[in-house]
C-alpha cells in the first residue's frame, strides 16, 4: 500500500477537510475544561459525604482530563488552531493540566508518527516491542525485564506513576534550549498549581481528589495508545520495506467505541485517519471517516476484541502478527 497518486489525493482531501475551525476549537475547550473544573470541585465538596462518591466523580472527571489531553495532542500537531502561536499557548496550558511538557511531548510524538511500524527505528514515543527472534536472543534477566514491562499490571498499574512522576519531569539528553525551558516552565507551573490547591484546600484533600483523577486518566491514555497499535494483524516492517501509508492504514486501528467514550476520547479511535493525516483536527475525524469509502472499509476493533490485545507480547516477523510468550517456547 504505497503512497500512490490515489492516496496522495486522499491525503490532500483529508487535509482540506480536516482544517480547524476557531469557533469549534474554542467551544471544545469550553465544553471540556469547564466541566472538568466543575467535576473536580464537586469531587472535593463530596469529601465531606463519602470518599467513594469523590472517587466516583473523579472517574468521570478523568474522562474529561483525557479529552483535555486530546486538545493538547492536537496542539502538538498544530491542528487545533490555524495559528502556530495559539497551538503553543493552549498546548502549554493543557499540558500543565495533564502533566505533560508541550515541547518535549510534541517532539517525541512527531518521531512516533514518522517511525510507527518501522522495526528499524523503534524506541521513541512508542510501546516497547520486540520480535520473537530478538526476545529469544535475550539473557534471562533482560527477558524478565521485558516480561515485566509487558505485564498489564505493570504497564497500566505502574505506568501512569512512572510517566507523571519520572518520564516527563526531566528533559531528554538531545533536548534543545526551547524544549528544556518549556519542561522547566511546565514543572514549575504544576508545582505552583498543586501548591496552591494544597495550601487552600488542604494537602490531603487536594491529593485525594487530583491523584485518582490523574491516575485513572493516565491508565486510560496508556490503554488507548497501546490498543491503537498493538493488535494482532498490525503492521511492522524494517526500514527498507516500511511505507508510511501502510503504517497508517494497516498499523493504526479503528477503535470503535460507544458514542460517549468516542466523545470523551476526542475521536482518537479513528487512529488510521489520524496517522494518515496528523494535521486533521480531532472533531473532523468522524466526518472524514464517513466521507471516504477506503477509510470506512478498514477493520474495526471493538472493546471486547481490544481486550484480546493484552495477550500480545511479541511480533512474529514470519507470520506477520502478534503472538504471546508461549509461541517462543514452542
Amino acid at each position: 500500500m504505497k503512497l500512490t497518486p490515489e492516496y496522495g489525493r486522499l491525503r490532500m482531501d483529508i487535509t482540506a477537510q480536516g482544517k480547524p475551525d476557531r469557533r469549534k476549537s474554542i467551544w471544545q475547550m469550553v465544553n471540556t475544561i469547564i466541566p472538568f473544573i466543575l467535576l473536580w470541585a464537586a469531587a472535593y465538596l463530596c469529601l465531606s459525604v463519602s470518599v467513594w462518591l469523590t472517587w466516583g466523580l473523579g472517574i468521570v472527571a478523568a474522562g474529561f482530563l483525557v479529552r483535555i489531553f486530546i486538545i493538547f495532542h492536537d496542539c502538538c500537531h498544530f491542528s487545533f488552531f490555524s495559528s502556530k502561536r495559539a497551538n503553543a499557548i493552549v498546548g502549554t496550558i493543557t499540558g500543565i493540566l495533564t502533566f505533560f511538557p508541550y515541547e518535549q511531548w510534541k517532539n517525541e510524538h512527531a518521531i512516533h508518527h514518522a517511525t510507527s511500524g518501522n522495526l528499524s527505528r523503534r524506541g521513541t514515543g512508542d510501546i516497547w516491542t520486540l520480535t520473537t527472534d530478538e526476545y529469544a536472543a535475550l539473557s534471562f534477566w533482560k527477558r524478565l525485564v521485558y516480561r515485566l514491562y509487558r505485564n498489564p499490571l505493570v504497564m497500566f498499574g505502574l505506568g501512569p506513576i512512572y510517566i507523571f512522576l519520572v518520564a516527563y519531569r526531566v528533559n531528554r539528553r538531545e533536548a534543545k534550549r526551547k524544549e528544556r525551558l518549556n519542561t522547566y516552565l511546565t514543572n514549575f507551573s504544576i508545582a505552583l498549581m498543586m501548591g496552591i490547591l494544597c495550601w487552600t484546600l488542604g494537602w490531603q484533600e487536594a491529593l485525594l481528589v487530583y491523584v485518582p483523577i490523574l491516575y485513572v486518566a493516565g491508565a486510560a491514555g496508556i490503554w488507548l495508545f497501546y490498543v491503537q497499535h498493538q493488535f494482532e494483524d498490525t503492521y511492522f516492517e524494517h526500514a527498507e520495506e516500511w511505507d508510511y501509508v501502510s503504517a497508517a492504514m494497516q498499523g493504526s486501528s479503528y477503535y470503535k467505541l460507544p458514542k460517549i467514550l468516542q466523545w470523551l476520547t476526542g475521536n482518537i479511535g479513528f487512529h488510521h485517519i489520524h496517522h494518515l493525516v496528523p494535521q486533521a483536527t480531532n472533531y473532523r475525524l468522524e466526518q472524514i471517516h464517513h466521507s471516504h469509502e477506503v477509510l470506512r472499509n478498514v477493520p474495526a476493533i471493538g472493546i471486547r476484541m481490544s481486550l484480546q490485545s493484552l495477550r500480545y507480547r511479541l511480533w512474529d516477523e514470519t507470520a506477520k502478527r502478534f503472538v504471546g510468550f508461549r509461541a517462543v517456547r514452542r
